[in-house]
């Protein structure tokens, strides 16, 4: 049996009760006693996520912008303002999802990866790989000594205020998608979960002081189960669930992700626009009762066939709720059939997000 990878904080989850999981490999907190507590901690107030199981990459070097401009399906050229950040996929030639992750402008010789920690290690595989075809001026440094926390919650910089009153001056102007370096952090007003709030990075070492600084101040401990939830509410994509490789970014309710507005070239963009789009990607809400939306249910619309990706009981909205893949002509406000085990049960499509900054949005 494989070991798992640990994070700096696993000494500390352990003590804290929490249960822990076999996530992609990595020893992760599931939850630390009530699963439900902590999502409605984070909508309400204020919790805290250890997601250091991600992986920081830093792109250097004199061409680094047009490299990620050829490697990336959103264009950097957006990116003119040090600390301004982009959601993008990372696409293979079929035009498939390598990845989705965040890339952080700081230099035009310094960008930043955040990339997901199952595909990880095939990231910085193909980056260096491309990279020594296509840019050999341009260097791909993975950060292993680095740990990742999440804070998220209306009232989540505040309380990462009341911990690290030393970086609210540099990080109190931040905009969302923004980040600065600060204090020996990386401090991104970016997040997860459909709140406010801040993603830091920093020295492995320090992992244990700031999360018990954090801690002191207010935050929550929350783990994968209300992470999951969260993001659900949020309308976000979970990679492997929502769409990978096989799946085209267009397919997956990402194609704001992909500009094409110019000439540029980046790889996958021929793909994209041979095959186009075929699925319309959709919210999904349970109207009728005795079932639960989950992941790989079939769905019969009006169109044909399609099928639930992720699904979850809601705790916010309390009712059941589903991302799915649906014939592209299915359009907010149908009704479909979801077959949940052997029941077909009556659901309202509905267009993502369900929940944002704690509140219903359908």
């Amino acid at each position: 049996m494989p070991v798992l990878k640990t994070t700096p904080l696993n000494a500390l989850h352990l003590a804290a009760g929490a249960r822990m999981v076999d996530f992609g490999g990595w020893d992760m907190p599931v939850h630390y006693g009530s699963q439900i507590e902590e999502h409605h901690a984070v909508r309400k107030d204020c919790g805290m996520f250890d997601v250091s199981h991600m992986q920081v990459v830093d792109i250097e070097g004199s061409t680094a912008r047009s490299f990620l401009r050829h490697a990336l399906a959103n264009d950097v050229e957006k990116l003119k303002v040090p600390g301004k950040a982009l959601y993008t996929c990372l696409l293979d030639e079929r035009g498939g999802v390598i990845d989705d992750l965040i890339v952080y402008f700081f230099r035009e010789d310094f960008f930043r990866l955040v990339v997901n920690a199952g595909t990880a290690d095939k990231d910085i595989r193909w980056l260096t790989a491309l990279a020594d075809r296509t840019h050999g001026s341009v260097h791909v440094t993975p950060q292993r000594d680095r740990a990742l926390l999440a804070i998220q919650g209306p009232n989540a910089r505040e309380v990462f205020w009341k911990a690290f009153p030393e970086t609210r001056a540099a990080t109190e102007p931040l905009a969302p998608f923004n980040a600065v370096l600060s204090g020996g952090m990386m401090v991104a007003r970016t997040g997860y979960t459909g709140e406010d709030g801040f993603e830091i990075a920093f020295a492995a070492e320090r992992a244990e002081a700031v999360w018990k600084a954090l801690a002191a101040a207010g935050a929550r401990p929350a783990g994968l189960g209300a992470r999951d939830t969260l993001r659900l509410e949020a309308g976000m994509n979970l990679y492997g669930q929502d769409m990978d490789e096989s799946v085209s970014p267009l397919d997956a309710g990402l194609a704001w992700t992909v500009d094409v507005k110019g000439p540029r070239d980046f790889i996958g963009r021929a793909a994209l626009e041979a095959k186009g789009q075929s699925s319309a990607f959709l919210g999904l809400v349970l109207v009728d009762a005795g079932g639960v939306l989950r992941a790989h249910q079939k769905v019969l619309a009006a169109g044909g066939e399609g099928e639930t990706t992720s699904g979850t009981f809601s705790p916010t909205l309390s009712q059941s709720i589903a991302l799915a893949r649906l014939p592209l002509a299915t359009k907010p406000g149908d009704t479909v059939k979801v077959q949940v085990r052997d029941k077909q049960l009556t659901a309202r499509v509905v267009k993502p997000p369900f929940v944002r900054n704690g509140k219903p949005l359908i």
